[in-house]
């Protein structure tokens, strides 16, 4: 597939009077937008179910529907999708408060002036934007920039991300939990021509079956449009965590969304539009474990378009030191921890650790002794007595099994038991959260509530990193 730029932005003109609605469209064209017209209320349902809008403008007045009861009904059935400015030639003081109340972003009075719209409108699409970002950059705030280190492993990756990064195909990351498959799959986003449309991550094995179609496809359901991770990651990248733990039905739509760019959501009758790259990512060897039994052939071979892997800690263990200072300099800067460096002989020492929790272990490691040191200078006493009780590849901190302290209040005793079973045994079942539930007999939906009540991250203890 060739590159490609990000579309821009969609704006729908909700409007009865034809001659309106052909002058904002045209001017709005004029300055690269795309533009769908609607002249009724009900046009403007078929509309938002045809494509996911960018921006409202609305009419108050209209023959079938009034512009703030649209609104009310937008936002009653799952809030806007996007900003809503309000536009009428009677308006009053109190239209304009109750338009704002319902979550409309401004208030256009007619005759329209096309300078007064355009700026409004550049500044709603803006603020979304902003707010967009922000919110990504909450859920992104703890990936590196790029996959760390000057070994000549990272060095090759890097550069083969930076070329994967400029053609617009599919790629599926494989590599151990915690080795940095995540980190890859943004660094790969934030080199391509989609750097400015959202990076949206699905993390596979944390869905609810029920519920996966839904997330990812959306639905329409008793009058309803709910927008699905597909739609939202339009014109960007959709990267899917753990992509095995994907179910037969997820796993035949996915097919088909690569194969026609097209999906009906769930409930819904007309075919959906989108443009997207999707990242993939696993800890398993898909084509030798999970082909053609569990995964499907033909979905496989569509994603596996760029394989790329990254590798354990311990295959570019030169890269110890550079991360260990990324870090310290992380937690000092996020977290306000205060500054503390490695000894010669502690960051000896754990260039001769195997790290079987990777990088995700060394930042966990790197956290706990910025807390809990006293002194300047980080020792191989705190280093060898941090490691003795790091739980290899899990997000939290439990002790090993077998070493909860015996003069513990009995509930605290039993939540790190617990916690430390459970890390246990995620690990020894790959990550599988699926497969977790089965093999300690609990229900999947209780099994997360005891996970999450726990503090054990299942996308970072599971999978991701």
């Amino acid at each position: 597939m060739p590159s490609k730029s990000v579309p821009s932005a969609h704006i729908l003109v909700v409007d009865d009077e034809p001659e309106i609605r052909n002058l904002i469209k045209e001017i709005l064209e004029d300055e690269g937008y795309e533009v769908t017209l609607a002249e009724s209320g009900e046009a403007a349902r078929q509309a938002r179910r045809e494509r996911r809008p960018d921006l409202i403008l609305l009419d108050i007045w209209m023959e079938d529907i009034d512009g703030i009861s649209l609104l009310r009904e937008w936002q009653q059935a799952g809030g806007l999708p996007c900003p809503v400015i309000v536009m009428s030639g009677h308006g009053t003081i109190e239209t304009a408060v109750e338009a704002t109340r319902l979550g409309a972003y401004d208030f256009i009075e007619k005759p329209i002036s096309l300078a007064k719209l355009l700026i409004t409108v550049e500044r709603a699409l803006q603020a979304a934007r902003l707010a967009s970002e922000n919110r990504e950059l909450r859920g992104l705030s703890d990936i590196a920039p790029e996959p760390i280190g000057h070994s000549q492993v990272m060095s090759t990756l890097r550069e083969q991300a930076r070329r994967v990064a400029q053609h617009d195909t599919h790629v599926l990351i494989t590599g151990e939990p915690g080795a940095g498959k995540r980190t890859l799959a943004h660094y790969i986003h934030s080199l391509s021509p989609r750097a400015q449309g959202k990076f949206v991550e699905v993390p596979i094995g944390s869905l609810q079956q029920s519920g996966s179609l839904k997330e990812l496809f959306g639905s329409e359901e008793d009058g309803e449009l709910h927008y699905g991770r597909l739609e939202e990651a339009n014109g960007g990248t959709l990267y899917l965590d753990d992509i095995a733990e994907m179910d037969e039905q997820t796993q035949q739509r996915l097919l088909s969304v690569l194969e026609t760019r097209t999906f009906t959501r769930i409930g819904g009758t007309s075919p959906v539009h989108v443009d997207l790259r999707i990242i993939a990512a696993t800890r398993h060897d898909l084509e030798r474990d999970f082909v053609p039994e569990k995964f499907r052939e033909d979905l496989f071979y569509h994603l596996n378009v760029v394989p790329l892997h990254v590798p354990r800690l311990a295959e570019h263990i030169e890269d110890v030191p550079e991360l260990l200072n990324y870090y310290v300099d992380y937690f000092v800067t996020r977290e306000n921890l205060p500054y503390r460096h490695f000894s010669v002989a502690a960051q000896n020492r754990l260039r001769n650790y195997d790290w079987p929790g990777n990088v995700r272990e060394l930042k966990n490691l790197v956290q706990r002794l910025l807390i809990l040191g006293t002194t300047d200078e980080i020792t191989l006493e705190e280093v060898e007595a941090s490691l003795s009780t790091t739980p290899a590849a899990s997000g939290g901190g439990a002790p090993p099994l077998g070493e909860i302290p015996s003069d513990l209040p009995l509930r605290e005793a039993r939540e790190q038991f617990e916690r430390a079973y459970l890390q246990h045994q995620l690990r020894a079942v790959g990550g599988s959260v699926g497969r977790l539930a089965k093999k300690v007999g609990m229900e999947r939906t209780h099994l997360y509530r005891k996970l999450k009540a726990l503090g054990i991250d299942v996308r970072k203890g599971a999978e991701s990193g």
